[in-house]
């Protein structure tokens, strides 16, 4: 973001335009039920190429995230309610350690990598979701509900089927869309079977530049830009 904490122009000044590393943007997910947004994470670009797109999200980052109108945390309403139930959006601190995301052109997936403290490398995660669409200060998606995790030893597992499940249930996504998110999830699974990249890339001994401050949550965290490109 520029100076001050505002969030500022792609560096050449158009949308379009790659993002130097150091550069402070927003990576957002609209809700599944309507156009609003209901995640927004600040994050600082480690690289942008026309092959990958690599943000940290660090530790400590004001965040947006949803809750129930009630205040109860998303994922202590029982499934069968989670996502009828009326909800918000709350701010909070991402809590634990940092997130390495990996994003490709077009992909219908992200690649987080998650340590535990001390840099001791925990996995991979495959989050399934619209392909992101990038503008001037970030990037959206919707998250399709339905992950993979992928460990050190390149084993892997399926998670949140359950919530996949009911989120169809709760008409949050119709059987045409499951189909491809499923599609989308073997897909990844074949690159990590193959041992492509970002997974053969050697994103796990990464580290983030230490002179780089935690980007700020502007005020206008949810507004619509008027231009979108993949």
């Amino acid at each position: 973001m520029a100076e001050g904490g505002a969030v500022g122009r792609a560096e050449t000044g158009g949308p379009w335009e790659r993002w130097a590393p150091g550069r402070q943007i927003l990576w957002r997910y609209r809700e599944n039920a309507g156009e609003r947004f209901h995640i927004c994470r600040p994050v600082t670009v480690v690289q942008d190429t026309d092959d990958l797109l690599a943000v940290w999200l660090a530790p400590g980052t004001e965040c947006v995230r949803p809750s129930l109108a009630d205040g109860t945390p998303v994922h202590a309403e029982p499934l069968e309610s989670r996502y009828t139930a009326p909800r918000t959006v709350r701010r909070g601190r991402w809590s634990g350690t940092g997130v390495l995301k990996l994003a490709r052109p077009g992909d219908p997936w992200s690649v987080w990598l998650f340590w535990e403290p001390g840099w001791h490398f925990k996995n991979w995660y495959v989050n399934l979701e619209e392909p992101l669409a990038r503008w001037q200060d970030g990037v959206d998606s919707r998250d399709h509900f339905l992950d993979i995790s992928v460990h050190p030893d390149r084993t892997w597992h399926w998670l949140d089927e359950d919530e996949f499940a009911q989120a169809q249930q709760a008409g949050l996504m119709d059987s045409r869309l499951a189909g491809s998110v499923r599609e989308a999830g073997r897909s990844a699974v074949e690159t990590v079977r193959a041992w492509g990249p970002p997974f053969s890339d050697g994103w796990q001994h990464w580290r983030p530049d230490p002179a780089w401050p935690v980007p700020p949550l502007p005020d206008e965290w949810d507004r619509t830009p008027a231009h979108v490109s993949t």
